[in-house]
């Protein structure tokens, strides 16, 4: 009789965007086929996978963090993602030494090769299933789907080219196929991501494909169409505003895909824009959102901006304010200026004290909260389709309409959402409202 093998345990920490997420979840998808067994404690794995976030300060602090943590709970580590790439793995070596090995972001081979070396797979090919939807970090009933990998753009605040390469866009076919795949298994929401959505193809000069015979060309609009006929919701983030982001418009109006853009618009004073090596036409972008909305009045607009960037004064800041209440936007996020290793804008003159970019962060958001409650005060009457993310044993329950994106948005509370089901999509009447979330009777 052949002896039973011990089954390799990993644990995994996964930090970081999204697009980390998915990589991520790749990862953990082809250590399962091979046998691995994921484990969610220190002292149960035989060896613990950390996914890096590198982006910001408080990013490169909170994965040296969970680095140091797992290394003093299990002491057997192997590091991967964006920090993972700093100065070719060395910034992390040179903190933890201990570390078993060092990958960049979407090395996922590295990483394999890596845990192979420090504990071989035990793959029975009969005994090892894996769903083929993969195995995911996100809740059942939605996920993130990547379309490219890398980034064109050379935004002065931003390090991510030199940590993820260029932009390199999947193939359609097989973004078509892992989203059947998904919807196949119960997802009833796919995030579109990449860090630039919009560009998508760019590099493949927008060759068709093909998928099940049928052509597909390899651009956004008609990706998102191809997405639109699998009958769940599709929400895109992180788009550009290039010009051809208006050909999304009629597919949102027809309810083939969600009427939200997640657009990053990042400031609104020329100069700093400029500066940002961002699209320096403030005046044009809120000409587009205008456009946006006349073609497509249930739109939710989601942006981010950077506040205290170096060089910004208070004429600049209160232009921004400016902009922001002109452009009426209905879900924002704003970051105090944080300087990044490796950034250009570091180089840049007249950096604004820690204390003023904080004290501006906390005014720019007093403003936004002003504009969010009262655009939400609009809907108090209105039937919205809601997505059900938890049911409270009370009967309670928390959802999301088309407005809210998960984990970075408002929710829709529910009072009556007894005999629901986490993942159902419904229809609810909109009772009231605060500076951020809804709140809902089920009609």
């Amino acid at each position: 009789m052949k002896a039973a093998r011990a089954v390799p345990k990993v644990g995994f920490v996964s930090l970081g965007c999204p697009k980390a997420t998915v990589d991520s979840e790749r990862i953990l998808t082809q250590l399962r086929a091979e046998g691995y067994q994921m484990v969610g404690d220190y002292a149960g794995a035989d060896l613990v996978v950390v996914n890096t976030c590198g982006f910001i300060d408080a990013a490169v602090e909170e994965s040296l963090e969970a680095i140091a943590e797992a290394l003093q709970e299990n002491g057997r580590v192997v590091v991967t993602g964006c920090l993972g790439a700093k100065d070719q793995g060395d910034f992390v070596r040179k903190v933890h030494p201990r570390v078993l090995a060092v990958t960049g972001p979407q090395e996922n081979s590295a990483v394999l090769e890596a845990i192979h070396e420090a504990l071989p797979p035990a793959h029975d090919p009969f005994d090892d299933l894996v769903p083929p939807q993969g195995l995911r970090l996100t809740p059942s009933h939605y996920a993130y789907l990547k379309i490219s990998e890398g980034c064109n753009q050379s935004c002065s605040f931003c390090i991510i080219p030199s940590m993820r390469g260029k932009l390199v866009s999947r193939d359609p076919d097989a973004i078509l196929r892992e989203a059947e795949a998904l919807v196949a298994s119960g997802v009833q929401e796919l995030l579109v991501i990449s860090q630039d959505t919009g560009a998508y193809g760019v590099d493949r000069k927008y060759r068709t494909a093909f998928h099940q015979g049928r052509p597909l060309k390899a651009r956004i609009t008609d990706l998102c169409a191809a997405l639109g006929e699998l009958g769940v919701w599709v929400r895109l983030h992180y788009v550009y505003p290039y010009p051809h982001i208006d050909e999304l418009l009629p597919l949102m109006a027809s309810g083939k895909i969600l009427p939200y853009l997640d657009v990053p618009l990042q400031h609104g004073s020329p100069r700093i824009l400029k500066a940002m090596r961002r699209p320096a036409a403030a005046e044009r972008t809120l000409e587009r959102i205008q456009g946006w909305r006349a073609a497509v009045p249930d739109l939710t607009i989601r942006s981010t901006f950077i506040v205290g960037f170096p060089g910004e004064t208070e004429t600049e800041f209160a232009e921004l304010l400016d902009f922001l209440r002109a452009a009426q936007l209905d879900r924002v996020g704003c970051f105090a200026y944080s300087p990044v290793d490796g950034a250009a804008a570091n180089a840049l003159p007249d950096s604004v004290p820690e204390s003023e970019r904080e004290e501006r962060r906390a005014r720019f958001m007093a403003v936004q909260q002003e504009i969010s409650a009262a655009r939400l005060r609009q809907q108090v009457g209105q039937l919205r389709e809601v997505l059900i993310d938890a049911i409270h044993p009370d009967g309670s329950a928390v959802a999301r309409s088309h407005a809210d994106a998960p984990e970075i948005d408002g929710v829709v509370h529910l009072q009556n959402a007894q005999g629901r089901r986490v993942g159902e999509r419904l229809h609810v009447r909109i009772c009231d409202a605060d500076e951020y979330d809804l709140f809902a009777v089920i009609d």
